[in-house]
């Protein structure tokens, strides 16, 4: 497979309307519409058809459903990869699954492992077992969801990916920790490293205040969106800087082995 030197990344800051995922595809099907060609990858915020909700029962759906073929048509009209979380019921369960939507209309998915305790996430939805690696333009990208970020050792760059994308619900009160522990992801892992975190207020009234953000491999700021408001940004990352700079210093070669039981 050709490696493209370039990725181009959409990062979707959007509110999520509360247990609502009609009106929130409507609100994104604007946010496509008027988005700039020539992007590689988009990527909305974690449960971005109905917000943190423990109502799994009621707004659940299946692969084929309505939102899969959503991000099915949209990826098609844009010709780019489509990614972020939504409710998903599968084989009696539920799961907080990030759905990655090639325009071809392919999709593989990652489904969160660390369910959000203090939440009672663990209680309502069933924890994913298995990293998914996957290939965009020859670029390899690692997709995980919201409190994954707290866990550096199911993140750990074992696969030799090239970018880490974190979706999220990540409120108010621990947005230091969010941007921290970006951070820290990008240098342990010598990769780009990219949040997407929602706005606005959700049906529990907790409040989120965006800060989503895009990281190169050294931990240098991108793009940083320090604003409550919606807003899609825009991030190009470049292969060669990436292979430059693990090369000349070889960091993940000397890396902890150790396997996950």
């Amino acid at each position: 497979m050709k490696v493209m030197p370039f990725l181009e990344v959409a990062m979707v800051q959007a509110d999520v309307v509360w247990e609502s995922p009609q009106k929130n595809r409507e609100m994104l099907t604007e946010q496509l519409a008027k988005m700039k060609p020539s992007v590689d990858l988009i990527v909305f915020p974690e449960l971005f058809t109905t917000g943190f909700t423990m109502r799994a029962t009621e707004f659940a759906e299946p692969m084929n459903g309505t939102t899969v073929q959503w991000m099915q048509h949209w990826a098609k009209e844009k010709n780019a990869a489509i990614m972020g979380s939504v409710i998903v019921a599968e084989n009696n369960n539920y799961y907080n699954r990030c759905l990655f939507v090639y325009p071809s209309g392919k999709v593989l998915f990652y489904d969160k492992k660390h369910a959000f305790t203090l939440a009672g996430e663990d209680r309502v939805y069933t924890s994913g077992q298995r990293k998914e690696i996957i290939t965009l333009k020859g670029w390899k990208i690692c997709p995980l969801i919201c409190y994954d970020l707290r866990f550096p050792v199911w993140a750990r760059n074992v696969e030799n990916y090239d970018v880490l994308i974190y979706v999220a619900n990540w409120p108010v009160p621990r947005i230091t920790a969010w941007d921290t522990l970006l951070k820290a992801r990008a240098i342990e892992n010598l990769c780009y490293t990219i949040g997407v975190n929602r706005v606005g207020l959700d049906g529990n009234e907790h409040v989120y205040p965006g800060h989503s953000m895009a990281y190169d491999f050294l931990g240098k700021p991108l793009i940083s969106m320090h604003t409550n408001e919606p807003v899609i940004a825009y991030v190009t990352l470049e292969k060669k800087g990436l292979e430059a700079s693990r090369k000349k210093l070889s960091f993940l070669n000397d890396k902890d082995a150790f396997t996950i039981l």
